[in-house]
């Protein structure tokens, strides 16, 4: 790294609660996703790629909210052609992580607006047309999903503190 790369590095150390809040993102998903799992074992064939598939990238995208907090987040790695060791920007990445923040939230309170007042039936979503009709999920199976209602605001307050930081820095870097 050079020394001028070093100027991007932020100055600023992130606040204790928006550690807190990235690590809890992916211990919000971490129920589902091991539940989602478990069913690998006992479902067919058919289902069990993309069980494996929900559950890692549902893992995978909680996990990436840990760079808003550290400072791996804030570099290319080294191995990435032309930009390794440059500084990510920061608008687009803040731009991303609210996206995805408002689109979770967004979708929490459809499914609970929607299953409070049935605006669209319930229906069966079978891989193949020889897939059986399931019942509606009990709270055996949505105590795994419940934690993942804090996904979206955690994800909102951690890009929050993220874009504060990005601009204070910015503001130091002005001469």
């Amino acid at each position: 790294m050079s020394p001028t790369d070093s100027a991007h590095v932020s100055i600023t150390a992130p606040p204790r609660r928006a550690v807190w809040a990235a690590y809890a993102v992916p211990l919000c998903v971490l129920p589902s996703a091991l539940w989602r799992l478990s069913l690998v074992f006992t479902d067919d064939a058919v289902t069990r790629w993309y069980m494996i598939f929900l559950s890692a990238l549902s893992m995978g995208l909680a996990l990436m909210t840990l760079g808003l907090v550290h400072r791996w987040g804030q570099l290319f790695p080294h191995w990435v052609p032309r930009l390794g060791g440059r500084h990510i920007p920061a608008r687009p990445v803040v731009r991303v992580a609210l996206i995805g923040g408002w689109s979770l939230v967004a979708i929490c309170v459809y499914f609970l607006v929607n299953h409070r007042f049935h605006f669209v039936q319930s229906i069966s979503v079978g891989i193949g047309d020889d897939e059986p009709v399931h019942p509606a999920p009990g709270w055996e199976v949505l105590r795994y999903y419940a934690p993942m209602l804090a996904w979206g605001p955690l994800v909102i307050a951690v890009a929050a503190d993220y874009r504060r930081r990005a601009a204070m820095n910015r503001r130091m870097e002005k001469p």
